[in-house]
């Protein structure tokens, strides 16, 4: 059996690692960081020229029709540069839209967005912070010839600067699962108002997102009309994933940063590198690492191939993964020593990231309890 990846997603890698090298180096991290939107129009632009943003959706509208794993590989090498701005955001919602969407709505809107002409986003977290089904609150009232949504949702990703917005809402008096439904609102449609947070990880931009009885067209529910949980679970899971694997990408460029500076570092006339106690750090964080690639390929593998585990495989990939880079980013931090607690190092960049990523999809205590849950306990 090959658990390798193949040649021509090696080749992809190194594509995706050459193009991030020279368009996503840390002094434009650091100027995105402080520019309000995030990213800069030419870096999208070149982005989707490479065919990033169509990558795996259908070719029929415009995409590569490549699989999950292949956008894992990507999203690796992005994670390793911290790459800001609304890739992972728009991502999520083209998963959305190409699972759940008509025939219609996917020939309007998947072209656009393997273009790069469209940026979505999904609002799915509110005030309760709960990322289950009990946690969506936003009203959908019926209304003639649609729904008026009214309610708040938070930490909504890059809707700021969003084109689209995939908003989760319930009917009501609906209970649980039963009565959610997924809209298509415009970002810029009147009574929707968005507002940018002050967060600790500058690298993603995260927004409270109003609807003041916005008004939304029947034909613009994603998916059956009261049925939207099963298939924003289903998108859930692919997000956990790829931001499984984001981690992975983060979490191996720390270990490299780290070992790097073990080696030149000199104390008592040795490098640190030399003592037992930084061996093992190292030693440890390797483990971490390796562990959660290896989580993180068969939950990729899982979900591109719809098997029943799919949803166990993702829920056990996040957890592992949000402990691993977030003491992988810690200890480098130790490793660094003084100088990796100031502001001009980069290492407290991938530790912010770090825990920003933890606690999105549910950090790893929610996700170890879907993994008790998914195996009868």
């Amino acid at each position: 059996m090959d658990f390798g990846f193949s040649e021509e997603q090696e080749m992809l890698r190194k594509s995706a690692r050459d193009f991030l090298a020279k368009e996503c180096p840390m002094t434009y991290v650091r100027q995105m960081m402080e520019d309000e939107r995030g990213f800069r129009d030419e870096q999208w632009q070149k982005m989707a020229e490479l065919g990033w943003m169509g990558l795996i959706l259908p070719e029929a509208h415009g995409g590569a029709g490549l699989d999950f794993v292949d956008m894992i590989v990507v999203l690796e090498e992005m994670g390793r540069v911290v790459l800001p701005g609304p890739f992972f955001s728009t991502l999520v919602g083209a998963v959305a839209i190409d699972a759940g969407g008509s025939a219609a709505q996917k020939e309007d809107l998947l072209p656009r967005l393997a273009a790069g002409r469209l940026r979505v986003t999904l609002a799915q977290l509110e005030p309760s912070a709960r990322w289950d089904a009990e946690g969506i609150g936003l009203e959908a009232r019926p209304a003639a010839g649609g729904y008026r949504l009214s309610g708040t949702k938070l930490f909504v990703p890059d809707a700021h600067t969003a084109d689209l917005l995939i908003v989760a809402a319930r009917a009501p008096g609906s209970k649980g699962a039963e009565g959610v439904s997924l809209f298509l609102v415009d970002a810029k449609a009147p009574g929707v108002t968005a507002t940018l947070l002050k967060t600790m990880d500058q690298t993603r931009k995260l927004c409270e997102l109003a609807l003041a009885d916005v008004s939304v067209p029947a034909e613009r529910v994603l998916g059956q009309a009261g049925a939207g949980w099963k298939l924003l679970e289903r998108v859930v899971d692919r997000g956990k994933v790829g931001l499984s694997a984001e981690m992975c990408g983060g979490a191996q460029k720390v270990l490299e940063m780290s070992v790097e500076y073990a080696k030149v570092r000199e104390q008592f006339g040795r490098p640190i590198g030399s003592f037992q106690a930084i061996q093992h750090k190292c030693a440890n964080m390797l483990v971490e690492v390796e562990s959660s690639k290896s989580a993180t390929y068969y939950a990729a593998w899982a979900v591109a191939n719809d098997v029943p585990e799919g949803p166990l495989a993702a829920a056990m990939a996040k957890a592992y993964c949000s402990d691993a880079y977030r003491h992988t980013a810690g200890e480098g931090i130790q490793i660094h020593g003084g100088i990796g607690f100031t502001w001009e190092h980069d290492m407290h960049i991938y530790f912010k990231r770090a825990k920003s990523s933890e606690v999105t999809f549910g950090d790893a205590t929610w996700n170890r309890e879907i993994v008790a849950q998914l195996i009868g306990l």
